[in-house]
């Protein structure tokens, strides 16, 4: 079963495809993602990867939190399994008229 993780402290210039080949060191990369926002679409500087096991994600995680990466020392552990909030239709009171 694959496990996500959080990738904190991404060089602002850092690619998903960079992110992913990163990762492919430690074995099956389901999904690579990073977060931009929406307004400026620049990176927020974290994303998230998803490996293959649970075996490739703590090798991974081992691997890579405290290893520099572009130029930023990569910040990773398992990724919380929290629901995303519903942000409602937004603007002038959120849709509900």
């Amino acid at each position: 079963m694959a496990k996500k993780l959080y990738v904190g402290n991404l060089s602002y210039n850092t690619s998903e495809d960079s992110l992913r080949n990163l990762f492919a060191e430690f074995g099956n990369v389901a999904s690579a993602k990073i977060i931009f926002d929406r307004e400026t679409g620049n990176s927020k500087g974290f994303g998230f990867i998803e490996m293959g096991s649970d075996e490739e994600a703590s090798a991974a995680i081992t691997g890579t939190n405290g290893r520099e990466f572009e130029g930023r020392q990569l910040r990773v552990n398992e990724a919380m399994d929290k629901p995303r909030r519903d942000r409602g239709a937004g603007g002038y009171g959120g849709g509900n008229w």
